[in-house]
């Protein structure tokens, strides 16, 4: 598994770090309204065998954080499932065992050395290494940063009646602490942009305020989308909703906003899940869009 990549935007370093790969996600659970005949005969180009089966039934995920060193500060942006967490019912994070930190440390980066972590949302494989146990409680991985998210996603969810079941318990050992421990900057995007070179988009959908992040380094701009895709199939295909998306028709127009910003801007698209590269320019083509992997 290929768990670092680089990239350059202006004067910035963008590094991936991978914590999982989860190869065989059923089409018909991740997409319940794919036509598969776009993920086996009518796929697009760009669509391979290391992110689809033959048959259209599987799609293969990627759970990564993204680093971004831009000379002044070290930012890290969104921090997967992490480990130990408890996770019943979601056998897939359930109680993982992986070498994130040592994956980190292979960049070149220790947990000391983040400024800022910036987070997209608050769903469970986005958090997850907020925090580590330290033998008696859960506290922050990342000592020296500020964990910068929305205010208002953090009071929505602080709600255990608004969770989803693959969410459960990460409010609890994942996002309180943080607060708790006094390294939480809670935001309104439309008001707020703390981080010197990222803006915060409002991109409410897959979450009840779902933030996408740009940069801008050197005149060049990355966009780090966070769920607002999943797969690179919805390039082609906008209209689908992943089974996590909580607001269906936000999400729609967050993903089209997503794809116009990437294609009017030139920007260097950061997925969270995507399989490969991970990474892409997205162009338009025959009143729709194109993904050309970095």
């Amino acid at each position: 598994m290929d768990t670092i990549q680089r990239y350059r935007i202006g004067n910035a370093t963008v590094t991936r770090v991978t914590e999982l790969i989860l190869p065989e996600v059923p089409s018909d659970f991740l997409f319940p309204d794919r036509d598969r005949t776009i993920l086996t005969h009518d796929r697009p180009h760009w669509i391979g065998s290391e992110n689809t089966s033959a048959d259209g039934k599987n799609l293969a995920l990627s759970v990564h954080s993204w680093i971004v060193q831009t000379g002044r500060h070290t930012i890290l942006i969104d921090t997967g499932a992490g480990n130990g967490k408890s996770r019943p019912l979601n056998p897939l994070f359930h109680r993982l065992d992986t070498p994130y930190l040592e994956r980190l440390a292979a960049a070149g980066v220790k947990p000391a050395d983040v400024d800022f972590v910036l987070i997209t949302h608050l769903h469970v494989d986005h958090v997850g290494w907020n925090t580590v146990h330290d033998g008696s409680r859960w506290v922050p991985t990342f000592p020296n940063a500020r964990y910068v998210f929305s205010d208002a996603e953090y009071r929505f969810y602080a709600d255990e009646r608004h969770v989803q079941t693959p969410s459960a318990g990460v409010f609890a050992d994942s996002v309180q602490p943080v607060v708790d421990a006094g390294q939480a900057l809670l935001i309104d995007a439309e008001n707020q942009q703390p981080v010197d070179g990222f803006t915060f988009h409002k991109t409410r959908g897959h979450s009840f305020d779902h933030l996408s992040i740009g940069l801008v380094s050197g005149g060049e701009h990355g966009l780090f989308s966070g769920d607002v895709m999943h797969h690179p199939v919805q390039v082609a295909q906008p209209g689908w909703n992943s089974v996590f998306c909580e607001f269906q028709d936000d999400a729609r127009r967050s993903r089209l906003w997503a794809l116009n910003f990437a294609a009017d801007n030139r920007a260097t698209f950061f997925s969270s899940h995507f399989p490969g590269t991970s990474a892409g320019v997205v162009e338009r083509h025959d009143g729709g869009f194109v993904w050309i992997p970095r």
